[in-house]
C-alpha cells in the first residue's frame, strides 16, 4: 500500500520493547533511632542506590525527626506511636499508592546489612516466593538464649499448624510481593509478624528463607524489652495455634 513502512521498520518490533522496571520500595519503621537512622539510610543508598526507601517515624520522642529532616532522608512522620504493625502498615500503603512491585520491611537500627537485600529482592522478582524472609539460621544453627528459646518455640507452633519449617520466624527483614501487600492492607490485623507467616502459609502462599547475617543493635531502642518479649512470644503461640486455625 502506498505510504505504508515495511514491517521490520515498525517501530514496536519487539526487540526494541523494554521490560518494565521492577520497582521495589524499603520501608523502615523507626522509633527513637537518632543514633542509627542515618547511617541505615546511607549503607542502603551505597548498596541499593536504584532502590527506593522510605522511613516510618514511628512518633519518635527523641530527634529522629529532627535527623530525618536535617538530612533530606525520604520519609513519612506520624504524629503519635502506634506501634511495628501500624508503621509497617503505612509503609504497605505507600508502596500500593505508588505501584511497587516488592516492599521490603528492613529495620532502622543498623542490624539489617543492605547487602543482602538483592538476594530476596531477586526471588520475589524471579516470582520464586510470594514472601521472602532474611534468615540467619538457614545454614547456621541457632544460638542457646532466652530470646532464641523463644524464636525456636515460635517456629515449632509454625511447623505444628503448617508443617513447614520456618527457622528464624521473629526476623523484621521480609520481602513481600505486590499481592501480598494488597493482601496485608485488605486485612490491617496481618501485622509483620510470625503468626502472619503461619496465617500465609494456611493460605498456600509461598514462603521462603534465604541466609543473611544481621548485626547487634548498637543504639536506639527496641520495641520489645524483656518483660514485653515473654508476652510477645506467648501470644504469638497462642495466635499461631488457636486462633488462625480459625480464620
Amino acid at each position: 500500500m502506498p505510504g505504508s513502512k515495511p514491517i521490520n521498520n515498525i517501530d514496536t518490533d519487539m526487540n526494541t520493547i523494554k521490560e518494565k522496571p521492577f520497582k521495589t520500595l524499603i520501608i523502615i519503621p523507626a522509633y527513637n533511632e537518632e543514633g542509627s537512622i542515618e547511617s541505615t539510610v546511607n549503607s542502603l543508598s551505597k548498596s541499593t542506590c536504584t532502590i527506593d526507601y522510605l522511613v516510618v517515624n514511628d512518633g519518635s520522642k527523641d530527634s529522629t525527626l529532627s535527623v530525618l529532616v536535617s538530612g533530606r532522608l525520604h520519609h513519612l512522620n506520624l504524629p503519635v506511636n502506634i506501634g511495628l504493625q501500624g508503621a509497617v502498615q503505612a509503609g504497605l500503603l505507600y508502596a500500593q499508592a505508588h505501584a511497587y512491585d516488592c516492599a521490603i520491611q528492613f529495620d532502622g537500627d543498623g542490624q539489617h546489612k543492605a547487602e543482602f537485600l538483592p538476594h530476596i529482592i531477586e526471588a520475589i522478582k524471579k516470582n520464586e516466593c510470594d514472601v521472602a524472609i532474611g534468615s540467619r539460621f538457614v545454614t547456621r544453627k541457632k544460638p542457646l538464649s532466652f530470646r532464641m528459646l523463644g524464636s525456636s518455640l515460635i517456629s515449632l507452633a509454625i511447623f505444628l499448624l503448617t508443617r513447614h519449617k520456618i527457622t528464624d520466624p521473629t526476623s523484621g527483614m521480609r520481602a513481600y510481593s505486590k499481592d501480598i501487600i494488597k493482601l496485608m492492607i485488605q486485612n490491617p490485623s496481618l501485622g509483620p509478624e510470625p503468626d502472619t507467616i503461619a496465617y500465609l502459609i494456611k493460605l498456600n502462599k509461598r514462603v521462603k528463607e534465604y541466609q543473611v547475617e544481621m548485626d547487634d543493635r548498637v543504639t536506639g531502642v527496641s520495641y520489645l524489652n524483656i518483660s514485653a518479649s515473654i508476652k510477645y512470644m506467648l501470644r504469638m503461640m497462642v495466635s499461631i495455634i488457636f486462633i488462625h486455625p480459625f480464620r
